[in-house]
């Protein structure tokens, strides 16, 4: 029973962990929705046995090291949320768990390591371009390389794009329909800076004028899903000081960002930032949805021929905002432009922020099967909304030789801009 779970022992963010324990009632809906679960077969690896295993952990029937395994298995993707007919917020107890018994878990040192690096580059856009300029010397030295660092040279991209600078404020074209601040990411603005370039073209062209604030950092993303609660607090600060209040909204182009500015009021649950990052997650919407909202002034006449674009849906775009028809209304808007749909589009593609360098034989199944869920739909491109996602596919269509094209839902809108001007 719930009532063994003691949420003041467990500080602020207790109360809503227990209330995810006590609303799950174990019905097993969510196995089939849970990626792990169809990976693994496992009960322990499916949403309903790591709340048992949690609930244990928080009761002190069950020591934390023993639900460690299968917890760490969990991407986090949300995938069950949508599937559970009693409305388990499992968000609100996944990434809590992790801040209450990451600073005691039991890891080795070239996991602490790994971990450690990952939290030191990735959130810093120079220090993670410097490193992935770095890891080609760690593919050099092969075998050499600790096994336990070798995820991160596979993933590393061989080629760098060059940094851009965004402008700081860049003007609505025409008459001023909006105004709102951006934010810029961190791994994206190293891995694919031209999404930023795309999403601030086709916001201008429909009349919004876009601000980058220069204060602005990391989403905290990756440290909250981790359980550095530390870090993600004080990324969350960060934000919380740095984007304007004169705006219509604050934009994100990337999913995993956005949910994760989502929780802010969750991340600093009992502190005398709650209420004000509260009032701030309200203001954090998706630049699909606040297209579609606004709708297109400026309709893309398209490329004059029919295209092939899938579209993946970004797990934390789809299950944790619950964002599914915007990115694709913007799609069908473009003219010619043939709109496919994957088999089982449900499931994570395994990328979810470091998951796929935590757990790599796991997401390395499940981006294979991603790549050829793409494939099979017989697109000339893949569209979606989130960097991990559009790493994870680009590495394992690559794998497979393939010659679709990994975009994302504002670069596809902003080339059927282009392609119509040229045109015109």
């Amino acid at each position: 029973m719930l009532h063994a779970i003691k949420p003041n022992e467990h500080g602020p963010l207790g109360d809503p962990m227990a209330h995810a324990v006590q609303a799950c009632v174990h019905c097993g809906f969510c196995l089939a929705a849970c990626p792990t679960y169809q990976e693994l077969g496992q009960e322990m690896d499916s949403p309903r046995g790591r709340i048992i295993l949690m609930k244990q952990v928080l009761e002190g029937t069950l020591p934390a090291a023993a639900a460690q395994p299968h917890i760490d298995r969990c991407l986090g993707c949300l995938a069950c949320e949508p599937a559970c007919p009693s409305g388990v917020p499992y968000r609100d107890l996944i990434s809590p768990y992790r801040a209450k018994t990451e600073p005691t878990a039991a890891r080795t040192m070239g996991e602490k390591l790994r971990r450690w690096l990952a939290a030191q580059t990735i959130p810093f856009p120079a220090r993670f371009r410097l490193a992935l300029r770095g890891a080609a010397l760690g593919r050099a030295l092969g075998a050499l390389v600790p096994a336990v660092l070798r995820p991160m040279l596979d993933l590393a991209p061989k080629d760098v794009p060059a940094a851009v600078v965004l402008p700081p404020v860049s003007p609505a074209r025409g008459e001023r329909r909006a105004r709102v601040a951006l934010l810029a990411g961190c791994a994206q603005q190293v891995l694919d800076p031209d999404i930023n370039v795309a999403t601030i073209d086709v916001l201008t062209r429909n009349g919004v004028e876009v601000i980058i604030p220069a204060e602005q950092g990391c989403c905290g993303g990756l440290a909250w899903h981790t359980g550095d609660l530390r870090a993600a607090q004080a990324f969350a600060r960060r934000n919380l000081d740095a984007f304007p209040a004169d705006v219509d909204a604050i934009l994100t182009n990337a999913a995993g960002c956005g949910s994760a500015m989502h929780e802010y009021h969750l991340i600093l649950r009992g502190t005398p930032d709650e209420a004000r990052a509260a009032a701030f997650c309200k203001r954090v919407v998706d630049v699909s949805v606040f297209l579609a909202k606004l709708g297109l002034r400026e309709k893309p006449a398209g490329w004059g021929e029919a295209r092939a674009v899938a579209y993946h849906d970004a797990c934390h775009l789809a299950n944790a905002q619950n964002v599914r028809a915007e990115p694709r209304g913007l799609l069908r808007a473009i003219p010619g432009l043939d709109l496919r749909e994957m088999a089982n589009a449900h499931l994570c593609c395994g990328s979810a922020g470091t998951y796929n360098l935590d757990q790599p034989v796991i997401a390395h199944s499940l981006g294979a099967q991603k790549a050829q869920a793409v494939t099979a739909t017989g697109a000339t491109t893949v569209a979606t909304g989130n960097i991990g996602c559009l790493t994870q596919l680009r590495t394992h269509l690559a794998k497979t030789n393939s010659t679709i094209t990994v975009r994302h839902t504002m670069q596809v809108l902003r080339d059927a801009y282009d392609a119509s001007a040229k045109t015109s």
